[in-house]
């Protein structure tokens, strides 16, 4: 029994640090300081409560999601009777966060390579962090600030001619309540899925990624084509490597008529051959037969296998009431390799960012006349 209003974890209490939202005194906030950028804004009273997003996510009392499944009776269950479980639950299972990943939890997952957790944050927490993210985009436009540590910042035009934000990382070290939200205890499980010496990479990789996709005349993304996180590594070690599982968290309602993340079931523990050829990486955009759209309400958290082939769907609606929002938190376990505001982007990165460039400077002469 999950009634939509009903909150499964205690929130970060960042309620009444001295500033509030991304105005919060760092160290307040509970936050080390080599944590986030040090810059006078992010502790200025003077800046607003992050609290009401500009475009707030619909919680709709009469779409509640299907329950959880109730796992109270397989809670003990060995890993071959519970891999019997998982083979016949439907691929739109929704589970349940606990304080350990269930034995069926971790069948299905090893089975088809994805999972749905149902509402790991509450409608407060999801509120937030979007307030947190409209005043991490105010502060990047008005400065013009186009990379965090290393990684671009992209932007699109939006439909009142200004830059709204498409994609960034490290978007945490920009906001002490979002840094000390994805280190809350609840995610603890899934960190121990990655490994038990995995850490969160707040200052590795891209850090915790912010994406959007909308379909606006300014837009620069609306879709993904397919691909696999696995192709870099079969490229040069010619064999698939271990497990890449993405975590994420959604901020909004997405139906598969929505558009949103599309996978692949099972496709994680394909040969190499395939990963290479069996479609055509981020060219390929066409349905899949075999596809399964993942479907999501505000506060679902995904784990889905990156080697497994994946893409997202753009939105059949326009304008604002139809965008996909989510949030990417990495889970690391290689060596420690931090960046910092000295860190360059990365060849592809630079490239991409190029493209981005070129594609917004076109439209904004389009929508400009």
């Amino acid at each position: 029994m999950h009634p939509l209003e009903e909150t499964h974890f205690e929130e970060p209490q960042l309620e009444d640090t001295a500033g509030e939202g991304v105005g919060a005194d760092i160290a307040d906030a509970g936050v080390p300081k080599d944590r986030v950028l040090d810059e006078p804004w992010m502790k200025d009273p003077a800046r607003p409560a992050a609290r009401v997003p500009r475009h707030a996510p619909a919680f709709d009392p009469d779409d509640a999601p299907p329950p959880a499944l109730d796992e109270s009776a397989w809670l003990a269950l060995p890993p071959a009777e519970a891999a019997r479980v998982a083979a016949d639950l439907p691929l739109s299972t929704r589970f349940r966060l606990r304080a350990e990943l269930t034995p069926v939890q971790l069948a299905f997952l090893d089975r088809h390579g994805f999972a749905v957790f149902d509402r790991v944050a509450s409608r407060e927490e999801v509120e937030t962090i979007l307030a947190e993210v409209d005043l991490v985009e105010e502060h990047l436009v008005r400065t013009g600030k186009d990379s965090v540590f290393g990684v671009p910042v992209w932007t699109a035009l939006g439909d009142d001619g200004r830059d709204f934000l498409v994609r960034m990382g490290f978007t945490h070290v920009l906001s002490p309540w979002l840094a000390a939200f994805v280190q809350d205890d609840r995610f603890d499980p899934v960190r121990r899925l990655i490994g038990d010496d995995a850490r969160i990479g707040l200052h590795e990789k891209d850090g915790v990624v912010f994406n959007r996709y909308i379909q606006l005349p300014g837009t620069l993304r609306e879709s993904l084509g397919w691909h696999t996180d696995a192709l870099r590594d079969v490229f040069y070690n010619r064999k698939m490597p271990g497990p890449m599982l993405n975590v994420g968290l959604h901020f909004d309602r997405i139906r598969p008529q929505d558009g949103g993340l599309r996978v692949l079931p099972g496709t994680h523990t394909q040969s190499a051959f395939s990963t290479l050829f069996r479609k055509i990486h981020f060219v390929s955009m066409a349905a899949d037969r075999d596809e399964i759209a993942v479907e999501t309400w505000p506060g679902d958290l995904t784990v889905h296998d990156g080697r497994m082939w994946h893409r997202v769907e753009a939105p059949t609606a326009h304008g604002w009431q139809a965008q996909r929002r989510s949030m990417y938190v990495p889970y690391v376990r290689d060596s420690y390799q931090p960046k910092d505001e000295q860190s360059q982007p990365l060849l592809y990165q630079r490239l991409f960012d190029r493209v981005l460039a070129w594609q917004k400077a076109r439209k904004k002469k389009q929508l400009t006349g």
